[in-house]
């Protein structure tokens, strides 16, 4: 729950302001019961061990969404995939798909309308 609180939209000072109670119940729930949360966390671990350096750049076509809890990564963006779509918003966090899943959902649809 805590990291609802850091990464949901800071607008909404409480994460039950910006995601629906049931849903947060509902998946602090599942890691519980199901014993997840220390792996559903390995990959911010790998990623603090992975040693920075150059990269070879993807040349799949990348769109990004960047909300306003998010870091901007422009920068490290464009030197590793190859953006075709950048866009910022002014509401929702982290859990964009379930603070602002309009938002989402437009953004998705638009980055697979543009590489028709």
């Amino acid at each position: 729950m805590d990291k609802f609180h850091d990464w949901t939209d800071r607008a909404r000072p409480l994460p039950d302001q910006a995601v629906d109670r049931d849903h947060l119940l509902t998946n602090a729930t599942l890691y519980w019961l199901t014993g997840t949360g220390a792996s559903s966390a390995h990959l911010y671990y790998e990623a603090r061990l992975t040693p920075a350096g150059p990269r070879s750049r993807s040349r799949v076509p990348t769109g990004i969404a960047v909300f306003p809890t998010d870091p901007n990564v422009r920068r490290a963006a464009d030197r590793e995939h190859t953006v075709v779509r950048w866009a910022e918003y002014d509401r929702g966090g982290h859990f964009a798909a379930l603070e602002a899943p309009d938002v989402l959902v437009n953004d998705v649809r638009a980055f697979f309308h543009a590489l028709r």
